[in-house]
């Protein structure tokens, strides 16, 4: 596949966001009034403000096919299934397919067909080791030269990558910085879905309790899809039963269009590829931003590295 380059424009800064109050449930009716917005804790003018709940999506959807998750296979079809079914929308939204092994590819490239996505899935096998920050990695590059970012206008695409995973990783060439710095790169959201099956529950359930179905315990794994999460402004889940599942999933579909643009432009910022915080406030009281941590200030002809993987 040929490479083609991030075109990005250092004067120019947009970020898509969404805001929740103290029960966790999206607030989809703020005005530009009603932010701030800081680089590198210089505050910036917002020069752009809109809502966007019609966004066409670009997805990225990573299914952990190692053997580590060989138990719960079936389990990760299916989220990836109901997920697909659920959000997108054929005749605007596209997605891919990567599986996460110890070689990591696309093995159903952009497509609004979903029931080809579905057979793709169902065919897929655990087995072999996990290269997750590989597969974040390369899965964040693919869509950087699929979503269109034109300099100087607002986004006309969201990119967005959704981990189906344990979060184990033990084969990755790269690290888990280097996965998530291309991820801020091109500028996308990292939604992640737990499939460990590390347990704990409090001395007052039982396994026949409702509640049970919730985690108090979080692994090794679990942080790590967390921290994917939260650096790239996006959130975690950790469901226990398929059916459980629906919650996520209705909490990302209403994330995804009930969304917040801005956009600022720095003064004096060059294209000096460092990477710049930043920080929205919003005015009301109990509420909370969920926003990317920053950005790199990179180049408009820096190109993306060449792929690991060939798509299949």
């Amino acid at each position: 596949m040929q490479t083609q380059p991030i075109r990005t424009n250092v004067n120019l800064v947009n970020v898509l966001f969404n805001v929740v109050n103290q029960r966790n449930r999206i607030v989809a009716d703020l005005d530009q009034k009603d932010f701030s917005v800081f680089d590198d804790n210089m505050p910036q003018e917002i020069r752009f403000f809109s809502r966007q709940n019609d966004l066409p999506l670009r997805v990225g959807l990573l299914l952990d096919t190692s053997n580590s998750i060989r138990e719960r296979i079936q389990f990760e079809q299916d989220a990836a299934i109901d997920f697909l079914y659920g959000v997108i929308r054929r005749d605007k939204d596209q997605a891919f397919l990567m599986d996460v092994d110890d070689s990591p590819e696309v093995v159903q490239d952009f497509t609004g067909d979903l029931d080809r996505l579905r057979d793709v899935i169902q065919h897929q096998r655990a087995g072999g080791g996990t290269a997750l920050y590989d597969a974040v990695y390369e899965a964040a590059r693919h869509l950087a030269t699929h979503v269109p970012q034109p300099p100087g206008t607002p986004l006309e695409a969201r990119g967005v990558l959704v981990v189906i995973s344990d979060g184990d990783d033990n084969v990755s060439r790269h690290s888990r910085g280097e996965a998530l710095e291309m991820a801020q790169r091109a500028g996308v959201v990292i939604y992640t879905i737990s499939t460990s099956t590390n347990w704990i529950l409090t001395d007052k359930e039982t396994d026949s309790s409702n509640s049970a179905n919730r985690k108090y315990f979080k692994d090794d794994g679990d942080r790590l899809l967390e921290q994917f999460a939260n650096d790239s402004g996006g959130q975690s889940f950790f469901p226990y039963h398929a059916d459980d599942l629906g919650i996520s999933f209705a909490n990302i579909e209403e994330e995804l269009r009930s969304q917040y643009s801005l956009g600022y432009m720095p003064p004096g910022r060059s294209a000096d590829g460092r990477f710049h915080s930043i920080r929205i406030e919003v005015a009301s009281k109990g509420l909370k931003v969920q926003a990317r941590k920053g950005y790199f200030a990179d180049p408009p002809e820096a190109p993306v590295p060449a792929p690991d993987s060939p798509v299949k």
